[in-house]
């Protein structure tokens, strides 16, 4: 029986929301499955995984196979590295303790990159935010200005009347 690591459909139309799953190849896509190992969201910027990656190195070493878009996914999170860690100690060529080692780094690693395009996004949306601020403001300000001038003419109406009328007022008077 061939196995692979693959995604499978869930949510709403317009809305994926995928399981990782280790199913049977000759198994429907959204059909019967192994074992879950994980979930993908991609709606989330950046998208959100959540992977158990010592059941997808168990699978891989058992021979499953990753479809493109799973290894894209086991590698963003490591699984694949760590398999080839993995390999790497059943050959001689680390000890376990490096093998972790050199893991946890890359994973240190990988997560500053990650706490680093969050921070960029979040600037950037930031920055979108103020730029349509001061576009809001330039805007009222150009209505404000356009509305403006009418207000001055019926006040200089309404001065040009009133000394006509103190005129009329001091002449009634003598």
């Amino acid at each position: 029986m061939a196995v692979k690591i693959r995604l499978q459909r869930h949510g709403k139309k317009g809305k994926p929301y995928y399981w990782i799953v280790a199913a049977d190849a000759r198994a429907k896509r959204d059909g019967k499955y192994l074992e879950k190992i994980g979930s993908y969201n991609p709606n989330t910027n950046p998208a959100t995984i959540e992977l158990d990656i010592d059941g997808a190195v168990k699978w891989l070493q058992n021979g499953a196979q990753p479809t493109e878009t799973a290894k894209g996914i086991l590698s963003y999170k490591g699984a694949m590295l760590k398999n080839h860690l993995a390999g790497g100690v059943r050959k001689g060529a680390l000890t376990e303790e490096q093998a972790e080692a050199k893991f946890t780094a890359w994973l240190d690693e990988k997560a500053g990159k990650v706490d680093a395009k969050s921070q960029g996004l979040t600037v950037a949306q930031a920055e979108a935010k103020a730029k349509a601020l001061e576009a809001e403001k330039a805007t009222n300000e150009a209505r404000i200005a356009a509305n403006t001038p009418v207000v001055e003419e019926v006040a200089e109406e309404v001065a040009e009347d009133a000394p006509v009328d103190e005129a009329d007022a001091s002449k009634e008077e003598e």
